[in-house]
């Protein structure tokens, strides 16, 4: 329920307490159910391995992580935020190379400079009740470029929710990208008139950049 209090977050008591879009919402606390996914799981083990491996680093690799992530803020929350610590930043860049299928590294890298993502929108075609999603680009995408999506929403909804790593982008074909097969597996094949909801970010030696959203609704079949 909607609540009125000072800004906060997190567990109180027997309640749990979050910033909605018009403001606090407050609920009963429970205990959250733990599937115990493949995908849950992974990023489990990747953080405790990732974790173990910074206390393998000497004390000159562990002090160049700090002093990175000196300069690099946390996300904000109830309006604060503070710089990273060296075990975070580590934890952080490591982590998203491995999701991407990289290689840890145990040296800070330097924050790269971005350019413009060259896609452009995301497309839905319905060819006869055959369903197809393709990213229009302008030129390749860099190697290691993010897919996110959410499960299929409403044609009324903007926002999306409950985003999950679809895997890595392909070379375009005809200035288009392919993620059918990307976005079915994870979430089935969206109906007629589901607005599709994806996103795509760049990963270059673990760091990330702003990502582009991308939303288009399912046509009806010609």
């Amino acid at each position: 329920m909607k609540v009125l209090d000072v800004p906060q977050t997190g567990k109180l008591g027997l309640t749990v307490t979050w910033p909605g879009r018009n403001g606090l919402i407050r609920r009963a606390f429970v205990i959250p159910a733990n599937p115990r996914s493949i995908a849950q799981l992974t990023v489990r083990s990747r953080l405790q391995t990732t974790a173990a491996s910074w206390r393998q680093l000497t004390d000159l690799q562990q002090n160049a992580w700090t002093a990175l992530a000196a300069q690099h803020q946390s996300r904000s929350t109830l309006g604060q935020s503070g710089p990273l610590t060296g075990l975070q930043l580590f934890t952080k860049i490591n982590c998203s190379l491995l999701t991407i299928g990289g290689s840890p590294v145990s040296d800070p890298p330097a924050y790269p400079t971005f350019a413009l993502l060259p896609i452009t929108s995301l497309a839905i075609t319905n060819a006869a009740g055959v369903i197809a999603l393709n990213l229009t680009t302008t030129d390749s995408p860099p190697d290691g470029t993010m897919l996110w999506g959410c499960a299929p929403q409403s044609p009324g909804t903007r926002r999306p929710v409950s985003w999950r790593y679809l895997g890595t982008l392909d070379s375009p074909v005809n200035n288009k990208i392919d993620v059918t097969t990307a976005y079915t597996t994870e979430f089935g094949v969206p109906a007629v008139d589901d607005r599709v909801f994806v996103k795509c970010n760049q990963n270059l030696n673990g760091w990330q950049d702003v990502p582009l959203l991308f939303n288009s609704r399912v046509p009806a079949a010609t």
